[in-house]
C-alpha cells in the first residue's frame, strides 16, 4: 500500500507538470527513479499480449505490462491533469514569477542529478549533450500557432506528437501542444467534459507513448551514455522557457533589472527562495530514493 500510495504521489507530480507549458513531466519521472521501469512498461504493450491473454489470462497481461506499476502512477496523472489544471494555470496567471521560479530550480537542480548517470564522459557524448541543449532551445524560440478551429483528425496527431516530448525529460509536451495551437483547445475541452475531444486526445497519446516508448528503451539499451547526455541537454536547453523573468509583450527572457527598469516588480528575494526550494525539493527526493535503494 505504501509503495501505491508513493506511485501516485510521484504520477500526480508528473501530472501537475504536464499541464505546464515548459515543465515536463518526463523530467519528474527521471528524478523520481521511475524513468526507465516506466518505459519498460508501457514498451510491454505491443500484439505479443493476445497471445499472453489466450494463455494465461488477465492475470498474464497484467504481470507483462506491470500493472501494479502503471495503474497508480497514471491514476495520479489523470487525477492531476483533471483537478490541477486550474490551479496551475491560475497561478501561471497570477503568480508567475513565483510558480516559474520553483520550476526553474526543479529542473536546474534535475539536471544535476541526470548528468551523475553518464558512466563515461566522451567527445562523443559531449557532442549529443550539446545536440540535445541545441533542439530544445530552438524549440523553446518557436512561434506558438494560432488555431481556432481543430479537427478532430488534427488533434488525434497533435495527440501523438505531444505525448512524445512529456516522456522526454526537458521537452514539455504541454508547449508542444502551444506551438500546436492546441493547448487552450484541449484544456477547456478537459474542463467542458466534451468527450469527442478527450478521447481523440488520448487515443493518439496511447498510440504515440507505446510506439515511441520502444525507441527509448532501445536506445538506453545500446546507447546509454548518448541518450542520457541527449536528454540531459534537452533540459539544460529548455531553461530558457521557464526562466522567471520575461519580456511578456515578445515573451522573450530579460534579467531581474531589466524588468524593475521596465516599470514590473521583479520579486527577486521570493524567486530566488522558490528556487531554492524546487532545487532542495528535487536533491532530497534523489537523497530519499538513493537511501531506500541501498
Amino acid at each position: 500500500m505504501r509503495s501505491t500510495i508513493q506511485l501516485f504521489l510521484k504520477g500526480l507530480a508528473m501530472g501537475s507538470a504536464d499541464v505546464v507549458p515548459g515543465v515536463s513531466g518526463g523530467t519528474i519521472a527521471f528524478i523520481s527513479g521511475i524513468y526507465e521501469t516506466l518505459l519498460a512498461s508501457i514498451s510491454a504493450f505491443n500484439f505479443s499480449l493476445i497471445k499472453t491473454f489466450k494463455t494465461d489470462g488477465f492475470a498474464g497481461v497484467w504481470k507483462a505490462v506491470n500493472g501494479s506499476f502503471l495503474l497508480p502512477l497514471f491514476a495520479g496523472i489523470a487525477t492531476a491533469i483533471v483537478t490541477l489544471a486550474k490551479t496551475v494555470t491560475y497561478l501561471m496567471d497570477t503568480q508567475p514569477i513565483g510558480i516559474w521560479s520553483f520550476f526553474f530550480g526543479l529542473v536546474l537542480a534535475s539536471i544535476l542529478l541526470v548528468v551523475q548517470m553518464v558512466k563515461k564522459w566522451t567527445f562523443k557524448v559531449l557532442l549529443w549533450g550539446g545536440l540535445g541543449i541545441g533542439i530544445a532551445y530552438k524549440i523553446t524560440l518557436l512561434t506558438p500557432a494560432s488555431t481556432d478551429e481543430l479537427s478532430l483528425i488534427y488533434l488525434f496527431f497533435c495527440g501523438v506528437i505531444a505525448i512524445c516530448a512529456m516522456i522526454l525529460p526537458g521537452i514539455s509536451g504541454s508547449f508542444i501542444l502551444v506551438l500546436l495551437g492546441a493547448y487552450r483547445y484541449v484544456l477547456d475541452s478537459l474542463h467542458e467534459r466534451n468527450w469527442a475531444v478527450i478521447v481523440t486526445f488520448s487515443v493518439g497519446c496511447f498510440l504515440g507513448i507505446t510506439s515511441f516508448s520502444h525507441l527509448l528503451k532501445w536506445l538506453f539499451a545500446k546507447f546509454h551514455d548518448l541518450t542520457v547526455a541527449c536528454l540531459a541537454g534537452f533540459m539544460l536547453g529548455s531553461l530558457a522557457k521557464v526562466w522567471p523573468w520575461r519580456d511578456t509583450v515578445i515573451d522573450q527572457p530579460i534579467s531581474p533589472g531589466t524588468l524593475a527598469k521596465m516599470g514590473g516588480d521583479p520579486q527577486f528575494a521570493l524567486a530566488l527562495a522558490l528556487m531554492v526550494f524546487g532545487g532542495l525539493l528535487v536533491l532530497g527526493l534523489e537523497a530519499i530514493g538513493r537511501k531506500k535503494a541501498s
